[in-house]
């Protein structure tokens, strides 16, 4: 257990933040991330379909931030907003000249996200090649210009924090691990007994690529931050029952009512 004021954050806690950060530079001033709904409303950024704002389970100290944005977390005082500017070093790093690449027309249009019935190419678009992320720069009828710096590398970063509060329940806080690694942490059920602490995933992460991957991760945050004896993570497949099928109706009519395939003769 980390020791700290009871009124400032350490290095290890977990806790409630509401932040916004911005971009600067190249006469632009660009919203990086946000938990405020106004903020980015102003901004006018494009959201993700389900997107929620609101403080957000932020490990102090952790790798969500970049080292330095991290470091001014430590020791923040709960429920006080701090404003702080980040030099490029600080921040999402100098842009590396190098990490600019030309590339062909004939190699890029072989990308598989370029083979999609909707894919286009244009200034901005983000090319996977090789395992490397970068976005277009340039481009013309026989080259383009990819740039596979971080997005906001080079530029200085202004950021305003608010701890709202400390995460210190424990299956609170193996929730907030599970949000930190993975998402979706209020569709997982917790539960911790005796040292014992029992992860129910739910249907929609149990196919998921993401959380197969995101799952040895998730055990080690698990059992560094909350040091329990046993970890039990259950994904429960139920086979669908089979329907009953109805006997079919028969299709011959009863006997006392009259054929409908032919009309009573009319009485002379």
């Amino acid at each position: 257990m980390t020791s700290h004021s009871a009124s400032a954050t350490a290095s290890g806690d977990l806790v409630l933040l509401d932040y916004e950060l911005w971009a600067e530079g190249g006469g632009r001033t660009e919203l990086v991330d946000t938990t405020r709904e106004e903020v980015a409303q102003k901004a006018e950024v494009p959201l993700s379909e389900g997107q929620k704002f609101g403080p957000h389970p932020h490990l102090i100290g952790g790798d969500f931030f970049p080292g330095g944005i991290e470091s001014v977390l430590v020791g923040l005082p709960i429920g006080a907003e701090v404003t702080k500017e980040f030099a490029p070093a600080d921040a999402f790093g100098e842009r590396d000249p190098k990490l600019i690449e030309l590339f062909g027309m004939h190699e890029i249009s072989r990308l598989p996200e370029l083979r999609k019935e909707d894919a286009h190419l244009d200034l901005g678009t983000v090319l996977t090649i090789k395992g490397r992320r970068g976005r277009v720069v340039s481009l013309t009828a026989a080259r383009v210009r990819v740039d596979f710096n971080p997005a906001f590398a080079g530029r200085k970063i202004r950021g305003s924090f608010r701890v709202e509060s400390r995460i210190e329940e424990p299956a609170e806080q193996a929730k907030a691990i599970v949000e930190l690694v993975y998402g979706r942490s209020q569709e997982f059920h917790v539960e911790i007994r005796s040292g014992h602490l029992t992860l129910k995933v739910p249907d929609r992460a149990k196919f998921d690529f993401a959380w197969m991957a995101s799952k040895p991760r998730l055990v080690e945050r698990l059992r560094t931050q909350l040091k329990p004896e046993k970890i039990t993570i259950s994904e429960e497949y139920v086979t669908p029952a089979k329907r009953e099928e109805k006997p079919a109706k028969s299709a011959e009519a009863p006997a006392d009512e009259p054929s409908p395939s032919k009309a009573p003769e009319p009485s002379g």
